[in-house]
């Protein structure tokens, strides 16, 4: 990713962790939830002279990007623990 997606990540999470820290995601509808986000999707798109969807478009893919990047991460961190899991009697 490069530092202006990274930064768009970024901002992106860090309002969304403070408009929606008191919504259950799995309770709230999707549209719910972007209506809350939508205020710092309009400002970047301003300030970057996009629309507004193709400023969710972006941040929905470099959200999966960076799910990915974390899961691949945990994998890598755990391989050892994940592989003994696996062969042990416990599953």
């Amino acid at each position: 990713m490069s530092n202006q997606e990274i930064e768009l990540l970024n901002r992106i999470n860090q309002y969304a962790e403070s408009v929606l820290a008191d919504i259950d995601p799995q309770k709230t509808q999707i549209s719910v939830q972007l209506e809350k986000l939508k205020p710092i999707m309009v400002e970047i798109a301003a300030e970057r002279n996009l629309s507004i969807e193709e400023v969710f478009i972006q941040y929905m893919d470099l959200a999966s990007v960076a799910s990915l990047k974390r899961e691949q991460e945990f994998k890598e961190e755990h391989r050892d623990s994940l592989k003994n899991l696996a062969n042990s009697d416990f599953l």
